[in-house]
C-alpha cells in the first residue's frame, strides 16, 4: 500500500509542476505577444493618427523586416503586425514623427530566442529529468532494491520461540517418528558424525493439499531450535534469466552462515519440474533456477549442517535428479488421518470455541472421513460463524452437523422459489438414490437427504464419507447402481425422466470406462491396462502427440464391456426401487414435507417405524 502510494505522489507533483511550467511560460507570452493586426487596417490608424506609440523590433532572419508592437490613443487592445520594408515605412511616417503626433521606438532584433526563454526550456527540461529520475527509482523500491534484485525474500524465523512444535501437530504420529532422527541431529550433530553416519540432506514432503506438510516443517525447527528459512518455490521463479539461480545461491549462502538449520522450500514442484518438458524444450530460467539448486543441494558446494526441506503434492512432474539420494534422501508421505488422528486434529482445533456439552468430537472424527486437517479446521470454524449469525452462545452438534452439509456441499439455497411439480421430481429423485444407498451393502449409509437446492443442484443425498483405501469390483459397481438410483426413480413414478441425472450418468459413465481400461476388470477384455497410464497434460509437455496403444477391434469391446457394466447397474436399480417401492413413496413424502431429513429420520421411514 505504501509503495503504491509513493508512485502515486511522485505522478501528481510530476503533472502539477509541469502545468505550472505550461502556465507560467504560456501567461508571460500572453503578456507580450498582443494580438495580430493586417499591415493595411494599421495604416488606416495611422493616418486616422489614433496610434500613440509604435515598438519596432528587426527581423534577424530577414532583411529590412520587422514587427511593430502598437498602442492606440483610444486605449484599444495593443496589437502586433508585420512590416515587410522598414526602410519604406520609416519613410512614410516620418512626417507624423518630426510633427509630434507619434512616437517611435526600436528594440534589439529578436533572436532564436531570448534569455529568459532559454533559461525557462532548460529549467524545464532539468526538473522533468530529476522527477523522471525520481520516478522510476520509486517504481523499482529505490536504489537498493535494484541492487538486490537476486537476493531471495526467504522468511527466517529463529527456532526456540515456542510458535509451532509438535503438540500442535497432531494426525502425524508415524511421520513425526520418522523425522524425528532429523530434529536430534540438529539438536546433536556430534553424536552422528563420530560414528561416521550421513545424515539425510532432503526431505520431500508428498501429500494432498491440506494435511499439515507445512505445519510439520515448522515444528521440526521449533522443536531442534535451530533457525527456519521458508520460501515458496515461485518465488525463484522470474522473467529475468539469472535471478532465479542467483537467488538459490544466496538462500544457501544465508543458510550457511547460520548453520545447522532447516530451509523449507514449499510447493517445490514450481521450480522442480522435470527439465526439458516444456512446449519449447529449451533452457529457460526456470531450468537455470533448478540446475543451481541441484548443485547446492549435492554438488561441488558443501553445505554442512544445512538440511532441505520441501513440500509438494505432485511429485510426479519433479526431476528425477532432484529425488536421488544426496539430495532429497527419503519422501515422507503426509496422507489423511485416520479416525484417531482426526479426533486429535478437532481437539487441537476446538481449543479457544466455546462448545456445547452435547458436542462429540469423536463422532464428527467418524463422520468426517477423508478430511484433512484443513478440512477439519475450516469445518469448526464454519460452525463457529453458523453460532454467531444464530446469535447463540455455544457451538451446538446440530451447527457442526450442518457446516458438514456446507463445507461438503456448498450453501443451501433456500430462498429459491421451486414450483410444487419440481419439489415432486426433486423428493423421488433423491429418495431414489438414498434408498439404493441404504439397500447395498457395500456403500456408506446415507448420512443427509435434501431437496433444498444446493450449487447447481436441485438436491442431494449425502452419504458418509469413506476412509480411503482400496475397494473391491464389487463395490465400484453398487457406487454406478447407486448413481442410477435417482433416474430410475423419475422413471418408475413419472414413466419418462429429466435431464437431471446428467452428472450421475457422467459419474457412472467414468467410472465403468475405468474400470474396464485401467481397472482391468472387464469379464473379457482381462486385466490389461488400455490407454495411457496417467492423464497427462498438455501444459506439462508430456505425450502432446500421444497415440491409443490399441486398435479399433479392442475398442469396439471396450464400448461393449463398458455398456454391459451400465445396463447391468441400471437394471438392478430398478430392481431395487420396485421392491421397494412403499418406501420410495413413503420417503419422498417425508422430504416433501421436511425438505431435509438425517440418516436416521430417513430408516424409520423406510423400515416403516414412523
Amino acid at each position: 500500500m505504501n509503495y503504491n502510494k509513493g508512485i502515486l505522489t511522485t505522478v501528481i507533483i510530476y503533472i502539477a509542476v509541469f502545468l505550472a511550467i505550461v502556465f507560467f511560460v504560456g501567461l508571460s507570452r500572453s503578456g507580450s505577444n498582443p494580438i495580430k493586426y493586417s499591415y493595411n487596417n494599421f495604416i488606416a490608424e495611422i493616418q486616422s493618427e489614433n496610434i500613440s506609440k509604435i515598438t519596432i523590433q528587426k527581423s534577424a532572419d530577414v532583411d529590412d523586416a520587422a514587427i511593430a508592437m502598437v498602442e492606440r490613443k483610444d486605449g484599444g487592445p495593443k496589437f502586433n503586425v508585420n512590416i515587410p520594408s522598414v526602410s519604406q515605412f520609416m519613410d512614410y511616417i516620418s512626417s507624423f514623427v518630426t510633427e509630434g503626433k507619434l512616437d517611435v521606438e526600436t528594440v534589439p532584433p529578436a533572436g532564436s530566442g531570448n534569455v529568459f526563454s532559454v533559461i525557462l526550456t532548460i529549467v524545464a527540461i532539468g526538473v522533468a529529468i530529476v522527477l523522471t529520475f525520481f520516478l522510476v527509482q520509486q517504481m523499482q523500491g529505490g536504489g537498493r532494491k535494484m541492487m538486490n534484485f537476486g537476493k531471495v525474500r526467504a522468511r527466517v524465523e529463529q527456532g526456540g520461540d515456542g510458535k509451532v512444535t509438535f503438540k500442535d501437530v497432531a494426525g502425524l504420529e508415524e511421520e513425526k517418528e520418522e523425522i524425528e532422527e532429523i530434529v536430534d541431529f540438529l539438536k546433536s550433530p556430534q553424536k552422528y558424525t563420530e560414528l561416521g553416519a550421513r545424515i539425510p540432506k532432503g526431505i520431500l514432503m508428498v501429500g494432498p493439499p491440506g494435511t499439515g506438510k507445512t505445519l510439520l516443517a515448522k515444528a521440526i525447527s521449533g522443536e531442534a531450535n535451530v533457525p527456519f528459512f521458508s520460501i515458496s518455490g515461485s518465488d525463484f521463479v522470474e522473467m529475468f534469466v539469472g535471478v532465479g539461480a542467483s537467488r538459490v545461491r544466496d538462500l544457501f549462502e544465508k543458510a550457511k552462515r547460520q548453520a545447522p538449520c532447516l530451509v523449507f522450500i514449499d510447493e517445490i514442484d514450481a521450480v522442480g519440474r522435470k527439465r526439458g518438458t516444456g512446449l519449447g524444450g529449451g533452457h529457460d530460467e526456470r531450468e537455470q533456477t533448478l540446475n543451481q539448486l541441484l548443485v547446492e543441494m549435492d554438488g561441488f558446494g558443501v553445505n554442512e549442517g544445512v538440511i532441505v526441506m520441501a513440500a509438494t503434492n505432485r511429485p510426479d512432474v519433479l526431476d528425477p535428479a532432484l529425488l536421488r539420494p544426496g539430495r532429497f534422501d527419503r519422501q515422507v508421505i503426509v496422507g489423511s488421518p485416520d479416525a484417531k488422528g482426526r479426533e486429535d486434529i478437532l481437539k487441537i482445533h476446538a481449543k479457544g470455541k466455546k462448545l456445547s456439552k452435547d458436542v462429540d468430537l469423536r463422532e464428527i472424527a467418524k463422520t468426517t472421513q477423508g478430511f484433512t486437517g484443513a478440512d477439519l479446521e475450516n469445518l469448526l470454524n464454519e460452525a463457529a460463524l453458523l453460532t454467531a449469525r444464530k446469535n447463540e452462545k455455544e457451538i451446538t452438534q446440530e451447527n457442526i452437523r450442518q457446516s458438514f452439509v456446507r463445507v461438503a456441499l456448498g450453501t443451501e439455497k433456500k430462498s429459491h422459489i421451486i414450483s410444487d411439480k419440481d419439489r415432486k421430481i426433486t423428493a423421488y429423485h433423491e429418495a431414489g438414490h438414498a434408498i439404493i444407498y441404504e439397500m447395498l451393502p457395500d456403500l456408506s449409509p446415507v448420512h443427509t437427504v435434501s431437496i433444498i437446492p444446493i450449487g447447481a443442484m436441485g438436491g442431494y443425498t449425502m452419504p458418509v464419507p469413506e476412509e480411503l483405501g482400496f475397494k473391491f469390483k464389487k463395490a465400484m459397481e453398487e457406487e454406478i447402481v447407486a448413481a442410477f438410483g435417482g433416474r430410475v426413480a423419475e422413471e418408475l413414478i413419472f414413466g419418462d425422466y429429466t435431464a437431471g441425472a446428467s452428472s450421475d450418468i457422467q459419474k457412472a459413465s467414468n467410472l465403468a470406462r475405468k474400470m474396464v481400461m485401467r481397472f482391468g476388470m472387464s469379464e473379457n477384455l482381462g486385466p490389461i491396462l488400455y490407454g495411457d497410464e496417467d492423464d497427462h497434460q498438455v501444459f506439462l509437455g508430456q505425450d502432446i502427440t500421444s497415440s491409443r496403444n490399441y486398435g479399433e477391434d479392442v475398442a469396439g469391446q471396450i464400448d461393449k464391456e463398458i455398456k454391459n457394466i451400465v445396463d447391468k447397474a441400471y437394471a438392478q436399480a430398478q430392481k431395487i426401487l420396485t421392491e421397494n417401492m412403499e418406501g420410495l413413496h413413503r420417503t419422498a413424502e417425508l422430504l416433501l414435507e421436511k425438505e431435509k431429513v438425517t440418516g436416521d429420520e430417513f430408516r424409520k421411514v423406510l423400515k416403516g417405524e414412523v
